[in-house]
């Protein structure tokens, strides 16, 4: 399989304290030389405990914040050396759903602007079309157009989450972080919107960068895991055979605090 993201040697350092003359004196080591590659159409997740640098290395590959060294490549094009424009046109490729969907929708507009928003500032679809495509949105995350009218503040918790999918799709991107969005979520509402995000990778050939402190939500999306630990990368491999047999004790560790258990969870699967 074609790597759709490849990412070589990544590292970024955040300053932890200054002196009275304001230069920095102690660094945090958010992301250490981490390395890793993610197929088209497939899923890798990022898992470790809280703090281990796993969101920041998500927010890098985006260029939300800028890398203090390393390789990002995406389609095989270099994304620390694009020009404005040519980040902008990246961004029509990717995007980021966040953990929480209330914090994340912006409560004066309705779910109809919210979702138009992206189009109008592309210019890619025409106004005419526009209504029509929110429709579509819609369907596709199991939401009726007739929500288009209303709030986020109107919505479920479970239904604002489907809306920053649909949100997330507007422009038919190929590559999309999902940071912990299923955390605020119930159960039943967890496996709804698991089984919602494998099936529109199904459909339309999505890429997924999933980041979870969630081990049994990674076990039935991942189909590769890269386990970090104080910035650094501990061991990356198939997500089923690492489920099965984790390599480090740091790992072990990790899945049976997670399980309670020494086998791997139900469900496990490589896609």
């Amino acid at each position: 399989m074609t790597a759709l993201l490849e990412v070589e040697g990544l590292v970024k350092h955040f300053v932890a304290t200054r002196s009275v003359f304001g230069r920095p004196t102690a660094f945090v080591k958010a992301v250490d030389g981490v390395s890793f590659s993610v197929e088209a159409g497939k899923t890798l997740a990022l898992v470790g405990e809280s703090g281990c640098g796993k969101s920041t290395v998500s927010r890098l590959v985006l260029r939300l914040i800028e890398p203090d060294s390393g390789r990002i490549r995406f389609e095989g094009r270099d994304l620390l050396a694009l020009d404005t424009n040519q980040l902008r046109a990246f961004r029509r490729d990717a995007q980021i759903i966040f953990q929480g969907p209330y914090a994340s929708l912006n409560p004066r507009m309705t779910v109809g602007q919210i979702l138009t928003e992206p189009l109008a500032l592309h210019d890619l679809v025409p106004s005419s079309a526009r209504h029509e495509r929110v429709d579509e949105l819609l369907r596709l995350v199991g939401l009726e157009p007739r929500f288009a009218r209303r709030y986020p503040h109107e919505f479920s918790g479970g239904q604002r989450q489907r809306i920053t999918v649909a949100r997330a799709l507007v422009l038919e991107q190929t590559f999309i972080v999902l940071d912990e969005p299923t955390s605020a979520l119930d159960m039943l509402i967890q496996s709804q919107m698991v089984d919602l995000l494998r099936d529109l990778q199904k459909r339309h050939d999505l890429t997924y960068m999933f980041i979870s402190h969630d081990l049994r939500v990674v076990a039935a999306m991942a189909s590769r895991l890269l386990v970090m630990r104080h910035g650094k990368m501990v061991e990356e491999g198939a997500a089923a055979e690492l489920f099965k047999a984790p390599k480090t004790e740091y790992t072990r560790a990790l899945f049976a605090a997670a399980f309670k258990l020494e086998t791997a969870p139900e469900g496990a699967v490589a896609q």
